[in-house]
């Protein structure tokens, strides 16, 4: 069974960075796509950042410019690099992984910033 493990999270003031890492249990190269999702209590879980086993990238738009999903293929690792972080970014995020028409996740970090 495939496990991704998120570690990273904390709490920070706004205007400071994190830098959040996916640990999958299997090679990451087996998946389609890598990346994060966040959600905030009594709201959906919301895409933040992709990334597909050439590299290529997609952010939301809330966070184009502050954030970076990077992957390395031997560290069966992904990361998320949140600078210039804002109160609104409060949420806890997921690792996801997705193989074909399945989805994977780790059970998520909590990323708190304050005012």
């Amino acid at each position: 069974q495939v496990q991704l493990v998120e570690s990273g999270g904390g709490l920070v003031q706004a205007g400071g960075s994190l830098r959040l890492s996916c640990a999958a249990s299997e090679s990451i190269f087996s998946f389609n796509r890598m990346g994060w999702y966040r959600q905030v209590p009594g709201n959906q879980r919301e895409l933040v950042a992709t990334i597909v086993k050439v590299g290529s990238s997609i952010y939301a738009n809330s966070v184009k410019g502050r954030f970076t999903i990077s992957r390395d293929n031997a560290k069966n690792t992904v990361w998320l690099q949140m600078n210039s972080l804002k109160p609104e970014d409060t949420a806890v995020y997921y690792c996801n992984a997705r193989r074909t028409d399945t989805d994977y996740w780790g059970k998520g970090t909590l990323v708190t910033v304050s005012s």
